[in-house]
């Protein structure tokens, strides 16, 4: 499994020909690399006299930081894992009308796993952002850009998965499952964008104060 292997090893096998680990995967991987930058930058501001004010309140952070970065990690596993379902209910036979009809119900509930994977990174990384904010607004202000490295992270991998799940959804002809999941994937994309650009302009003033 991806997470198990090197960094290296994991890019190698994400530019072979194997259509998996892709998108999905690196999308989930962002999330993770986002969320731990907003935790070094918790760390670096843990015990500092000059933030005691928010060392409680970066203590927190930082544990849902830590809580929510293993879930990213197990989400590169679990978009790769949800793409060979996909791959291995195409490959079912469709030589009888009966093989036909197991291979199509297998396909959609295929699809369907494949695309409710990238929708979990896609919420992950709205909790993310939010502890980004935190970071960004009350951090160490000399590791404020990590903080802005972390939204920009984090709001690419909302925006990957999104990607990933509307890919899926066209492929599904099931228009109240479509129809609910889009409006689902576009609303948490919206709130994604908004909260980058709410992080940006924090960290542009607080550059500039330094």
């Amino acid at each position: 499994m991806p997470t198990k292997t090197t960094l290296q090893a994991f890019l190698d096998a994400l530019s072979s020909s194997s259509p998996a680990p892709g998108g999905g995967s690196v999308a989930a991987l962002s999330g993770a690399l986002g969320t731990a930058l907003t935790s070094m930058v918790c760390q670096l501001t843990i015990g500092k006299k000059k933030y005691a004010e928010v060392d409680g309140e970066m203590r927190k952070v930082l544990e849902q930081a830590e809580a929510l970065r293993p879930q990213f990690a197990a989400l590169i596993d679990k978009d790769t894992a949800a793409f060979n379902k996909v791959m291995e209910a195409f490959a079912l036979p469709r030589e009888t009308d009966p093989q036909k009809a197991l291979r199509t119900a297998a396909i959609r509930a295929a699809t369907k796993e494949a695309t409710l994977v990238p929708l979990e990174v896609m919420k992950h990384c709205i909790d993310a952002l939010a502890l980004a904010q935190q970071v960004a607004s009350k951090g160490n202000v000399n590791a404020v850009s990590d903080a802005g490295v972390s939204a920009l992270m984090l709001h690419s991998a909302c925006a990957g998965a999104a990607l990933n799940a509307r890919i899926n959804l066209n492929s599904l002809d099931e228009p109240e499952f479509v129809g609910w999941k889009s409006e689902e994937v576009e609303s948490i994309l919206n709130t994604s964008s908004m909260m980058l650009e709410e992080i940006q302009a924090i960290i542009e003033e607080r550059m500039a104060k330094r």
